[in-house]
């Protein structure tokens, strides 16, 4: 039997094998900055100075507070409460009498409260009458009153008629005679075509204006006083001792009364 010859000898190749996990796998690389001993896959602590933990945005600190919507809501507040006010303000005034908002109007007389029967008298007389002021508030007067819808009269009217037209609420706007033409314009626009209003000169007139409703007068200097409004608007109809009495067909002539000629003549 023959022998081969042998070659060279074979020498085998050697391979370098890391250490192995359980599995017989290398163990995955190492990923950078993992810290020795750290287990593959797990997740770093979320400590501090953790790199997977979201940074915290930094609290911002305003060094001064910004004043302009506080005062914007103060301004909404005290407006709304100015509204409240004036509502409640409004809502009383409205409770009020007639006779509590005339005796509110600066410079208003109320006769009334005088308590004089020369002045209370609603007697009806004929002819000329004696009265305790002038113009006359009230008092005895004629049976026929002064038309008083809104009529202007450019002469004096006799007194006994106008206040028969004071009994039935109307407001009688009298004037100086002489007064300047502008001022009598602007009480005509207040009396003209206005019922129970009426309007008239009167001599000797210790006042350029003068108004007048039963038992009340106001005595003004100027025509642009805005008491004149103030009066009419509070005891117009409101002073009437006859409600519901007429201001129509009544006289329109002017002049005073003339004295009832002696019986027998």
């Amino acid at each position: 039997m023959s022998m081969s010859t042998p070659g060279p000898e074979r020498v085998p190749s050697t391979v370098k094998v890391d250490k192995t996990s359980g599995q017989g796998k290398p163990p995955a690389a190492k990923s950078a900055g993992a810290k020795p001993g750290a287990r593959p896959g797990s997740r770093p602590p979320q400590g501090k100075g953790g790199k997977g933990r979201k940074p915290t945005a930094p609290v911002k600190v305003s060094g001064s507070r910004n004043w302009g919507p506080i005062a914007v809501a103060g301004v909404v507040v005290l407006v709304a409460v100015g509204i409240i006010g004036y509502g409640v303000f409004a809502s009383i005034k409205g409770t009020e009498s007639w006779q509590d908002r005339a005796a509110g109007i600066e410079g208003i007389v109320n006769y009334r409260a005088q308590n004089n029967a020369a002045i209370n008298s609603q007697e009806h007389k004929e002819g000329p009458q004696t009265y305790v002021t002038n113009p006359p508030v009230g008092g005895a007067h004629n049976s026929v009153w002064q038309n008083c819808m809104g009529d202007v009269y450019a002469q004096p009217i006799a007194n006994e008629h106008a206040v028969h037209s004071l009994e039935h609420g109307a407001v009688w706007v009298t004037y100086k005679q002489g007064l300047a033409a502008d001022q009598v314009t602007k009480l005509q626009e207040k009396v003209q075509g206005r019922d129970y209003m009426f309007m008239s000169p009167v001599a000797n007139l210790d006042k350029n204006i003068s108004l007048q409703a039963w038992g009340y007068q106001l005595k003004v200097d100027n025509a642009d006083d805005k008491r004149i409004d103030q009066f009419i608007k509070d005891l117009r109809l409101n002073a009437t001792l006859e409600p519901n009495a007429a201001c129509s067909s009544g006289n329109t002539t002017t002049g005073p009364l003339q004295a009832a000629a002696p019986a027998g003549n």
